[in-house]
């Protein structure tokens, strides 16, 4: 395209302005994404945003379809704030829906106590989800009901329906990310596995030492993934969060430092970056039912 900019939309009535379609609700529409023409580069949306993709450029690899996952339709997720470009020729898909909605809308509603647990609002767009024809048929009726509902006079009750509408059709991508992820299998473990070398390099090179806990994103760019998406690839995997599994790893190198070594439990402790040795005896004793101390038995020997 010519100009190099992005489309900054602010509101819902905007948006509606800037799609050709009309304005039922203030806060929440539905718009038929039908050979849309922005005139930019990439559309940021001041609130949130959902495309279901009918029909993607080259297979919808720009979105990070692959052979393994379906190809019935694509699902992008964008919070207030995030810039979106589709691919270098289009700004939004060419055939789809985008559903828009203010957090306004589901304010003092069960949604908005709890949108932040929907982590896939924080995935990129090449971690979108690809659904089947049985899974899309059932995201369709969601929008349906939500268009239905946008059609009815705005009354006491509507901003409550509309956000429990959209509150069910995002239980069902919960469902259906935990899908791909069982899908997409072996293409995980290897991701693992790759987490799991990252995070010994990390604690035993002393850098945990130097600056504390990591956070997910000092892995994730290594593996050209969000920090969300590893974060709920790795309890999806292990049942555990990410600080719970960097503490199994300390703990693990504990045990060996501890019986190959002379080590003292305080120069472990500070080796592997607790933040003191009380701190560093809890949770040993928490994960393995004794202490540092009582570890080693007299002798060398080490408790199985």
């Amino acid at each position: 395209m010519g100009c190099h900019k992005t489309l900054d939309i602010k509101t819902v009535c905007e948006c509606n302005k800037c799609l050709c379609t009309e304005t039922l609700h203030p806060q929440a529409t539905l718009i038929n994404l039908e050979k849309p023409d922005l005139g930019s580069e990439a559309v940021k949306f001041e609130f949130y945003a959902i495309l279901l993709i009918e029909e993607c450029p080259g297979g919808c690899s720009c979105c990070g379809r692959m052979y393994y996952d379906y190809n019935n339709a694509t699902m992008v997720f964008l919070k207030p704030g995030e810039i979106f470009r589709m691919t270098g020729d289009n700004t939004l898909p060419d055939k789809g829906w985008l559903l828009a909605f203010h957090p306004d809308l589901i304010y003092r509603t069960t949604l908005d106590s709890h949108i932040r647990n929907y982590t896939f609002f924080n995935y990129r767009k090449e971690e979108a989800l690809h659904l089947s024809r049985r899974e899309t048929e059932s995201i369709t009726c969601c929008l349906w009901n939500i268009e239905e509902e946008l059609h009815h006079p705005i009354d006491t009750h509507t901003g409550t329906i509309l956000s429990r509408h959209i509150e069910l059709l995002l239980d069902y991508c919960s469902r259906y990310y935990e899908r791909q992820f069982i899908t997409r299998e072996n293409t995980n473990k290897d991701i693992m596995a790759r987490l799991e070398l990252m995070v010994d390099e990390y604690i035993t090179s002393g850098r945990i030492h130097d600056t504390g806990m990591p956070s997910p994103a000092v892995f994730s760019r290594h593996l050209n993934l969000s920090a969300a998406y590893l974060c709920d690839l790795l309890c999806f995997e292990t049942g555990k969060t990410f600080a719970e599994y960097i503490q199994l790893k300390q703990i693990d190198m504990a045990r060996k430092m501890l019986c190959d070594s002379n080590t003292a439990p305080s120069d472990v402790a500070r080796i592997l970056g607790f933040q003191s040795l009380q701190f560093f005896n809890a949770v040993f004793k928490k994960l393995t039912g004794t202490t540092p101390g009582k570890y080693k038995k007299p002798g060398g020997e080490c408790l199985s």
